[in-house]
């Protein structure tokens, strides 16, 4: 259900929403937004999700009404048990299949997001220090410019330095003490 859930968060749009990534079109468009495409795939493993939820609790209270080593309602434990792990093995290959497989990043928005966003002032750290970080982070928020585009106008780094140091490759490494090689 949290993946799905991400899923429909990460692709909603197309013009007020994250729209982080497009999902398969798997259905006609929305019954009351003409063009757009609803997660139904996604949609329809949350709700796989919430019957097993409730088959869980159903279990649950099955379990326990025994009484000692003695369970009267092994039966309905047994169907909610049986019918959950057959509902997650479909939703799974379904999810996988019809969505997962098809899901395509959308580099443009993502870009934007990264660099609109103040955050990307802590992979500066390392080269720019943390006072004139701060001092970019609080101008960029007062100016509505991006991190970005301060650091090269102020020519605190150059065009391809920024690239570098705010790559996904680089960021990953970030708070990691690189090796020494040995000679």
């Amino acid at each position: 259900m949290k993946i799905s859930g991400d899923l429909r968060l990460l692709s909603s749009g197309p013009a007020g929403g994250l729209k982080e990534i497009t999902l398969p079109p798997r259905q006609a468009g929305s019954s009351i937004m003409p063009g757009k495409v609803n997660p139904v795939i996604p949609e329809s493993v949350s709700q796989a999700a919430m019957q097993v939820l409730g088959n869980d609790v159903v279990i649950s209270q099955a379990c326990s009404m025994g009484s000692l080593e003695l369970n009267a309602f092994l039966p309905v434990i047994a169907a909610n048990l049986l019918e959950s792990i057959e509902l997650l093995t479909v939703a799974s290959d379904i999810l996988r299949r019809y969505c997962v497989e098809g899901i395509a990043a959308n580099r443009e928005p993502c870009r934007r997001y990264v660099e609109n966003a103040t955050a990307v002032v802590t992979a500066l750290l390392p080269k720019l220090g943390y006072d004139v970080c701060a001092r970019i982070a609080k101008e960029s928020e007062a100016a509505g410019k991006s991190i970005r585009q301060l650091v090269i106008e102020q020519h605190l780094l150059t065009k391809q330095e920024f690239e570098a140091m705010i790559s996904p490759e680089a960021v990953c490494q970030l708070g990691h003490v690189k090796k020494k090689s040995k000679p």
